[in-house]
């Protein structure tokens, strides 16, 4: 009789006699298994050959685009010229800069890109690089593009002597008249005169601000001015209608909406954003180059009111 806890002794040599059978069995399969798999490894393919490694592919080659040269080398300094860059695989390219001035839009074939030429940079004269982008693709140019602004319209005249001034007075011929109430129409007359327009009786500055007429330096006497004289061909239009307005055109300005004009500015640039046409204007106090229309009467002058006098181009 076994007593609680323990076994025979001839139990206890059965149950190791049975543990050592499975042991085997189970190290038999495992050798039989890594003797499968080893042979299988050494089986040759098909026909007793070993198949051969892939051979290496090499890398595709980037598209290259070949570019042979420009419709125009030349234009104003407004810009707004159609302009082509002519060569070949044309369609890969995704920007384009003249100088530092991107191209906003811009239609891409094989062999052409066609796009409006932008407005030279500050209304600067000079050579400037004509430079595309493509991401993916070798480019190829014979030679450099080049691109000169020159001086050749009365705008160009206007907005190359605004930018010039608008920050940096033109003391010495004009004077201001900042101590008398501004100097903003002082300034707008100024690059009217650069524009080709002639002092009359009624619209004059003479030694340096000491012979002036009103319409000179006084805005609403200005725009009195432009109404009385339609052979100036200053045609009024609402902010509205911004659409139609061009850089050049004057933009004056009720800052209380009380029917008194108080300030007047030169549109300097009109640019598409996002669908909307963004204009952009320069002028004396609160000097300024591309001051944004939309912020200047809803923010600097939340409620002000005003409109364009869009001039003829020449």
């Amino acid at each position: 009789m076994a007593r609680d806890g323990f076994l025979p002794r001839s139990s206890e040599r059965r149950r190791t006699t049975l543990t050592v059978i499975v042991i085997t069995a189970l190290v038999g399969v495992t050798v039989g298994t890594l003797g499968l798999a080893s042979a299988r490894q050494q089986m040759p393919a098909a026909g007793g050959v070993s198949a051969p490694a892939a051979a290496p592919q090499p890398p595709t080659a980037d598209p290259v685009i070949a570019v042979t040269g420009l419709s125009a080398a030349a234009g104003s300094l407004v810009g707004g010229e159609q302009q082509t860059i002519t060569g070949s695989g044309l369609k890969a390219v995704s920007a384009i800069r003249i100088g530092s001035m991107l191209v906003a839009d811009f239609i891409a074939t094989d062999t052409s890109l066609t796009f409006e030429m932008p407005r030279s940079e500050r209304y600067l004269p000079g050579a400037v690089p004509v430079e595309i982008v493509a991401s993916e693709a070798t480019i190829d140019m014979a030679s450099p593009l080049e691109y000169t602004y020159e001086r050749r319209t009365a705008v160009d005249r206007q907005l190359e002597y605004a930018f010039r001034y608008w920050k940096d007075y033109n003391l010495a011929e004009w004077g201001t008249f900042n101590p008398v109430g501004g100097d903003c129409m002082n300034f707008v007359s100024q690059t009217l005169i650069e524009r080709g327009w002639e002092m009359t009786p009624e619209w004059h500055s003479y030694d340096v601000g000491a012979d002036y007429t009103s319409p000179w330096i006084y805005v609403p006497s200005f725009d009195a001015f432009l109404r009385d004289n339609p052979q100036l061909g200053a045609v009024q239009l609402g902010l509205d209608q911004r659409d139609q307005a061009k850089v050049g055109d004057l933009v004056v300005f009720d800052w209380n909406n009380n029917n008194a004009l108080d300030h007047i500015q030169i549109v300097s640039a009109i640019e598409q954003v996002d669908g909307r046409t963004v204009v952009k204007m320069v002028g004396h106090n609160l000097d300024s180059d591309l001051r944004d229309l939309d912020e200047t009467i809803t923010v600097d002058h939340p409620g002000a009111t005003g409109y364009f006098w869009s001039l003829p181009a020449d």
